[in-house]
């Protein structure tokens, strides 16, 4: 829930990084509120409940998944991929799955605060 409200608050942050954790339960919760509002929407007699709850979303929605595709150290321009069918939107979901880089890249400091390890230590 508190990844779900640090995106919230950092409503149209395009810069900077988002750790898988950020933004796989951000879509979770999302997705579990949009499911909520759409039942209580059909039981109200309205669908404008459900509609005004995703556009609202929208924009921390983007924001979250550019900023996920910056930690991969990929430009957000990445995201339009996703409107090739079928494998645009596999390419992107591999690109949303995989680990963000290590220490800094040019979006910037890694979001996890581990440092980069050019020459890792061998175990003892």
């Amino acid at each position: 829930m508190k990844y779900y409200l640090r995106v919230l608050k950092r409503y149209g942050v395009f810069k900077g990084r988002a750790r898988r954790a950020e933004f796989w339960l951000f879509n979770l919760f999302d997705q579990i509120a949009m499911l909520a509002l759409s039942g209580a929407g059909y039981l109200a007699g309205t669908e404008y409940i459900a509609l005004s709850y995703g556009v609202l979303t929208f924009l921390p929605s983007l924001a979250v998944t550019v900023r996920r595709l910056h930690d991969t150290d990929r430009r957000g321009w990445w995201l339009f991929i996703g409107l090739i069918p079928v494998v645009g939107f596999i390419v992107l979901l591999v690109f949303l799955v995989r680990d963000g880089t290590a220490g800094g890249n040019r979006f910037g400091l890694s979001p996890k605060g581990r440092p980069l390890q050019l020459h890792p230590q061998p175990a003892a």
